[in-house]
């Protein structure tokens, strides 16, 4: 599974984890994640992160 980082404030995203306090569950590819979903910690959209390397 793939991890990506928001480019504001570091969050990161991890597909294994899935981010279950915004609804996202876990094993949750980046793909299938909504588009109107926001960083938990800073709330900018899914379009500021990256595939962490």
């Amino acid at each position: 599974m793939t991890k990506y980082v928001c480019t504001v404030c570091g969050y990161v995203y991890d597909e294994a984890e899935g981010a279950p306090d915004a609804g996202v569950a876990a094993g949750t590819v980046w793909a299938d994640v909504p588009e109107d979903f926001v960083c938990p910690l800073c709330g900018v959209g899914k379009d500021m992160f990256e595939e962490q390397a």
